[in-house]
């Protein structure tokens, strides 16, 4: 065998340990950050319903999300000898598990790696997918962009659920593919495992996988073009092995709420069913949707949200080495005839974005992190057209390896607070475009604390949208802030409650600026809390106002 056959044996070889190496950086990183950070607002409930879950065999907290990434994270404290308290709510349930002192940053820590082995079955996924659809190169490459994006390391370090829907809806999306391509007895039950762990993760996924399997069928009709005979037979003969994929996903997710039965409340009577917990968070979810949330966008509040939120946060949470690659890679996919099955990374992440057009609720990157799983391979294999081009423009080379290692830098450079990275586009302020959880989600506290005590300061105005456990932190006493005259001596404002407050109080004083907008901190704890330290003599400042109410979602 001549050593241009044997080339293409080798890397296939060499790939699964070249990503392995990537994974286990990229998972160093994420356990690197665990003492750097409190407790962010989400995670207290997760830890509470995951242990209500493990250790009274009931889910009555709150069924607004499924009970998969949950268990993950309590499963960890549950092991250590943590226990349910018998707090009547998650919000205090979730602190008082958590404890003061080695015991809350061990029990954070445990609970948080149980969130890490999501992240290895997304990049396992993207891996899986690279390899099947592109080649091993662009599969390699797509780890490492996987790998190095500041958002995935960053709720990949947290205790929440955006992590696991990220792994399980893109398991569910490339099973449904294979199964697609030669539906079997293994491949069914697969697809139902998947799908049933998907849901079981986070309830966006009953949107995710149908939006995103549209975008497939549609870029298969257009790729494809079968007849509406082939199109008839192709459907019939996969019809019975998706009822046993759908059967083997209804059980799984039953299995997931422990068996379950109860009555639901309905419109038309009382119904007794299995798993009611999902159908209650469901109900909750719409209604939620109804309602809509308090979205926060280029300083502006409002409850209906913005069609063109997650395209602006996509645009500024993801570096522009990557959004550049996957333009070029979408780019090549139209420029290029090809199966469609190279379209499948586009129409995964188009289909979850088109989706999102339509959502009331705008939270931050983390509600449609599985959109990174598609992006990467895009990135990948837009890095692997400006490789091969390099064969004749030698400048594209130095192209695509200057893009990857902008990406290299820019991830390293954010390293701790992947939560709070942006790209260049977003500027100096980036809190005047979004906020909470792309910023500040309470990940600070702790920098706080031990700032506030290496300062020896004895009492602080601090007030702080998110949900903090002051005593275990050993942050001093707290007085309420006055968002229009700083109290003497220490003063700190977290960024999500100055904006948020800054926001409301223009409705009704657009001219009016607020303290904090106007004089520069003493220093930044982190990338989301401004310190300030004022004399008993203070600075002129706006004229009184009443205090409009502050609000934080």
């Amino acid at each position: 065998m001549s050593e241009q056959q044997s080339s293409p044996s080798r890397r296939a070889r060499r790939g699964p340990l070249i990503c392995l190496i990537l994974v286990m950086l990229a998972s160093l990183r994420i356990v690197a950050t665990y003492p750097v950070f409190s407790q962010t607002y989400d995670e207290v409930a997760h830890i509470a319903t995951g242990m209500e879950w493990l250790d009274q065999g009931t889910y009555a907290y709150e069924p607004l999300h499924p009970p998969l990434a949950r268990v993950a994270v309590a499963l960890g404290p549950f092991l250590d000898g943590r226990n349910s308290q018998g707090k009547p709510d998650m919000w205090q349930e979730g602190p008082a598990i958590l404890g003061q002192g080695p015991t809350y940053y061990r029990t954070l820590t445990l609970a948080r790696l149980g969130i890490l082995p999501f992240f290895w079955v997304a990049c396992l996924v993207v891996y899986c997918w690279g390899s099947r659809y592109y080649d091993e190169q662009v599969a390699c490459l797509a780890v490492f962009i996987f790998s190095m994006l500041p958002p995935i390391l960053a709720h990949s370090g947290l205790a929440t659920t955006d992590m696991a829907l990220t792994a399980m809806v893109g398991a569910a999306f490339l099973t449904a593919a294979i199964w697609c391509e030669q539906p079997n007895l293994p491949r069914t039950l697969g697809l139902g495992l998947t799908t049933a762990l998907a849901v079981l993760s986070k309830f966006s996924a009953l949107a995710f996988l149908p939006a995103a399997g549209l975008a497939a069928g549609a870029g298969y009709l257009w790729t494809e073009k079968p007849s509406m005979s082939a199109l008839a037979v192709q459907i019939q003969v996969r019809a019975r092995w998706l009822l046993l994929s759908v059967i083997t996903a209804l059980l799984l997710i039953w299995a997931g709420y422990r068996f379950s039965v109860g009555t639901l409340n309905l419109p038309g009577g009382h119904f007794f069913i299995p798993f009611p917990e999902l159908f209650l968070g469901l109900q909750q979810l719409a209604e939620h949707e109804r309602l809509g949330a308090l979205n926060y966008l280029f300083g502006r509040l409002s409850t209906d949200g913005w069609w063109y939120y997650y395209f602006i946060d996509l645009g500024v949470k993801t570096p522009l080495s990557v959004l550049i690659l996957a333009s070029i890679g979408v780019a090549a996919c139209v420029r290029t005839p090809q199966s469609y099955t190279r379209w499948l990374a586009l129409a995964f992440s188009s289909g979850i974005l088109v989706l999102c057009i339509f959502n009331h609720i705008n939270l931050g990157i983390r509600h449609i992190l599985p959109v990174y799983i598609g992006l990467s391979l895009l990135a990948a294999a837009g890095t692997a057209a400006l490789i091969n081009l390099g064969r004749r423009k030698r400048a594209a080379y130095w192209i695509a390896g200057g893009l990857l290692l902008e990406l290299t830098t820019s991830s390293a450079l954010s390293h701790p607070d992947y939560l709070a990275y942006f790209n260049p586009l977003a500027g100096a302020h980036p809190e005047r475009i979004v906020i909470d959880s792309d910023l500040d989600w309470g990940q600070d506290m702790k920098r706080l604390a031990l700032r506030l005590r290496e300062l020896d300061v004895k009492q602080v105005a601090f007030t702080s949208c998110k949900a903090t456990s002051p005593a275990a932190l050993g942050l001093p006493p707290l007085t309420p802030t006055d968002f229009l005259h700083p109290s003497p001596g220490w003063n700190a404002i977290d960024l999500t409650a100055l904006e948020f407050m800054a926001a409301t109080t223009r409705i009704r004083y657009p001219q009016l600026q607020l303290w904090p907008e106007l004089i520069p901190p003493t220093e930044r704890i982190g990338k989301s809390i401004l310190l300030f330290h004022f004399p008993d003599t203070l600075p002129p400042l706006p004229a009184a106002l009443p205090v409009a109410h502050l609000y934080c979602p």
